[in-house]
Order: C-alpha cells, then sequence, then structure tokens
C-alpha cells in the first residue's frame, strides 16, 4: 500500500504530539499494513519535510486539520515542494483537509456528551470552541456547525467562540448564551489535540462559570480515523484518475 503521511500543526503541549501519534495508531488499527506515518508542521518532531524525506515513490499527505486556511493553503504545498525538489523519485498526492464533515460532528458531539452534557437541556448554553483563523471561510465554518446545534439539539442555544484571531471570544459567548436563557454552560471542542489555544478557552469559560462542562479535544477518535482513511482513499482515487 502507497504510504499515508498523516501531518498536524504541533504545539509545544507535549500532550499534543501524544494524542496525534494515538489517532495514527487508531488510523493503523482500522486498516492493518498501511504504512501511516505522524508529522508536523512546526513546534513538534517529526517534521514533515524529514519525514518525507525517508521516503519514495509514491506517498500520500493528509492534512490533520479542521479548515482549509493559511496552513492547508500555504504551509503544506510549501513544504512538499521543498521535499519533493531535494527527492525527484518522491512522488507526493495531498489529500482535502479533515473539516468540515459529519464525522468530526459527531466525534465532537460525542465527547461533549460523555463529559456530561445532555440534549433537549434547555438550561444548557453550548459554546463550540475553535483556534480561529485570519481566514473568515474556516471560521464560518465553526459557525455552521454551532447555528446546526442551535436549531436540533433542544439547548437554551449554541454558539462558536475563538481562541484568536477571530471574534467572538468566550466572554462574548457567554454573554449571548445568558441572554438567551442559559443558566448552565458547556464547551464543545473543535479541535483535534490539547495545546495553549484549548486550555486558553477552557480557562475563560471556567472564570466564568466554575461550574462548565469542558469537553475534550477530538483525539483519537474511530470517526476521525475513518474520515482519515477516507481522505486517504479520496486522494489516491483522484491520483489514479489524473494518471489514467
Amino acid at each position: 500500500m502507497i504510504p499515508l503521511v498523516a501531518v498536524a500543526h504541533g504545539s509545544r503541549d507535549p500532550r499534543s504530539a501524544a494524542t496525534i501519534s494515538s489517532l495514527v495508531d487508531v488510523v493503523r488499527a482500522l486498516r492493518p499494513g498501511l504504512d501511516a506515518r505522524v508529522s508536523f508542521l512546526d513546534l513538534s518532531a517529526p517534521r514533515l519535510g524529514d519525514v518525507l524525506a525517508g521516503l519514495r515513490g509514491e506517498v500520500v499527505v493528509v492534512p490533520l486539520l479542521l479548515g482549509r486556511a493559511y496552513h492547508a493553503k500555504v504551509d503544506v504545498p510549501a513544504l512538499i515542494h521543498e521535499a519533493c525538489q531535494r527527492s525527484p523519485r518522491l512522488s507526493v498526492t495531498v489529500s482535502d483537509v479533515l473539516g468540515p464533515d459529519p464525522r468530526l460532528e459527531s466525534a465532537a458531539l460525542r465527547r461533549l456528551t460523555t463529559a456530561g452534557a445532555q440534549f433537549n437541556d434547555p438550561s444548557l448554553g453550548v459554546i463550540l470552541a475553535g483556534a480561529g483563523s485570519s481566514d473568515a471561510r474556516a471560521n464560518a465554518t465553526v459557525a455552521a456547525i454551532a447555528r446546526r446545534w442551535r436549531v436540533q439539539a433542544g439547548w437554551a442555544g449554541a454558539v462558536e467562540a475563538f481562541a484568536a484571531a477571530a471574534k467572538p471570544d468566550v466572554p462574548q459567548a457567554v454573554a449571548t448564551l445568558r441572554a438567551r436563557g442559559a443558566t448552565r454552560i458547556a464547551v464543545a471542542s473543535w479541535f483535534l489535540a490539547p495545546g495553549l489555544l484549548p486550555d486558553r478557552i477552557y480557562d475563560a469559560a471556567q472564570s466564568l462559570d466554575p461550574d462548565a462542562i469542558i469537553a475534550d479535544p477530538l483525539g483519537p477518535d474511530p470517526d476521525v480515523a475513518e474520515l482519515i482513511l477516507h481522505r486517504y482513499d479520496e486522494a489516491l482515487r483522484a491520483s489514479l484518475e489524473h494518471t489514467g
């Protein structure tokens, strides 16, 4: 099988790389025999360029990114171009990013209910927490998911909040939910792994509501692992159609 190289953003927080490694372990368990490798854009090792340097022939890179923003549009292509320039025998196909996809939403809701949130609870206001981006379309994806939840889940409200680079922030989101009648707050995670930005969101929420329900990041969820394999398969099919 053609190798799969999963590339995540990376973080100074060691929990992040450990979580990504666990997620790729689930990918390997779902498809025994697949050479699935972990890499990072920055801050964690191994870096994408170093992993690609050890490979020859065809490779599929799957960006473990939840939206198509700067990292997907600029960083990943640039690093792959450099790797191919150094290794002419390397042929890299890049899959689409992970999000948006219903499997990610399912994983986020599963983490939220595991943390203690319940559907059809009119006292509960839910924050869908994302990193935030200078790309408005990436932020709009998170907002669209929150709107769906607001309609479907039976809560007092559901709104997005971002850790950086975009509004609303957590205090604004909490104020909106309380204005809609929420007396309890829960935070759902639109993060793949722990790190500085998720912690910023969680700390802000708990400073406003010490009893806030805090969901874990998506992490090594089977739905997320299946989505990675789906993106890998899509990229392979596209590559075959192009060459055929």
